[in-house]
C-alpha cells in the first residue's frame, strides 16, 4: 500500500477526531480564516486546516473519497508527484478561498476537500474507466459522473454558505488536479479523450 497516501489518511483521521472529541481547541487553532491570513500571518493554516473537519460525516465522506482514488494514483505517478499534487490542491484551493473571502472577518473554513478534489480529478484523467460505490447509491458509478456530481453538489453548498466546510476550495482543487496532469503529463489527456470516445 502506498505509504504517503496511508500516512495522510491516518493522520487526517486522527487529527480530525481529536479535534472533534478530545481537544476542540485544536480545530480553533488550525481552521483557515482568510481575513487573518495576511493580517496575522496565519500562513500555516493554508495547510493545517486540511487536517481537521467540521463533523464525522464530513470526515467520513472525505476519507472514503480519498481512499477510493489516492492509493492507485500514488502507485501510478509516484510518491513525490502525489505529494506535490495533494498539497498543491490544498494550497491553491485555499488561496482561491482567500481571494473570495479576504475581507470577511467572520468567514472560516476547514477540511481536506481541495486536496482530495485535486487527487480525484487527476485520477479520473489517468483512469477514466474506474467506478465508485457510495452509501447513498450502492451501485457502481462511473468515476467521471461521480466527480461531476460531487463538484455540482459542492458548488451548490458553497452558495448556501451555511457551514465551515471549505466548499469554495473544491473548484480550486479540481482545477489544480486537471492542471497538474496537463503540466506533468499532457499525453494523459489524449488517452482520456480516446477512452471516452470509445
Amino acid at each position: 500500500m502506498p505509504l504517503s497516501a496511508l500516512v495522510i489518511l491516518v493522520l487526517t483521521c486522527l487529527v480530525s477526531l481529536t479535534g472533534l472529541f478530545v481537544a476542540p481547541q485544536l480545530i480553533a487553532s488550525t481552521v483557515f480564516r482568510p481575513y487573518w491570513l495576511v493580517r496575522r500571518a496565519e500562513y500555516t493554516r493554508l495547510i493545517t486546516s486540511g487536517f481537521v473537519h467540521a463533523d464525522v460525516g464530513h470526515l467520513l465522506f472525505n476519507a472514503i473519497t480519498f481512499y477510493s482514488f489516492a492509493f492507485s494514483l500514488e502507485r501510478y505517478i509516484g510518491t513525490t508527484m502525489f505529494l506535490a499534487l495533494y498539497f498543491g490542491g490544498l494550497l491553491f484551493g485555499n488561496l482561491g478561498t482567500y481571494f473570495r473571502h479576504r475581507n470577511d472577518p467572520k468567514y472560516s473554513c476547514l477540511g481536506a476537500s481541495g486536496a482530495i478534489l485535486a487527487v480525484m480529478f487527476a485520477s479520473i484523467v489517468y483512469f477514466p474507466n474506474q467506478s465508485l460505490i457510495t452509501f447513498l447509491l450502492p451501485v457502481p458509478i462511473p468515476a467521471p459522473v461521480f466527480a461531476l456530481g460531487y463538484l455540482a453538489f459542492t458548488i451548490y453548498s458553497a452558495r448556501q454558505a451555511r457551514d465551515r466546510i471549505n466548499h469554495d476550495a473544491h473548484l480550486g482543487g479540481a482545477l489544480t488536479g486537471l492542471a497538474f496532469v496537463g503540466i506533468t503529463n499532457p499525453g494523459a489527456y489524449r488517452h482520456l479523450v480516446a477512452t471516452l470516445l470509445g
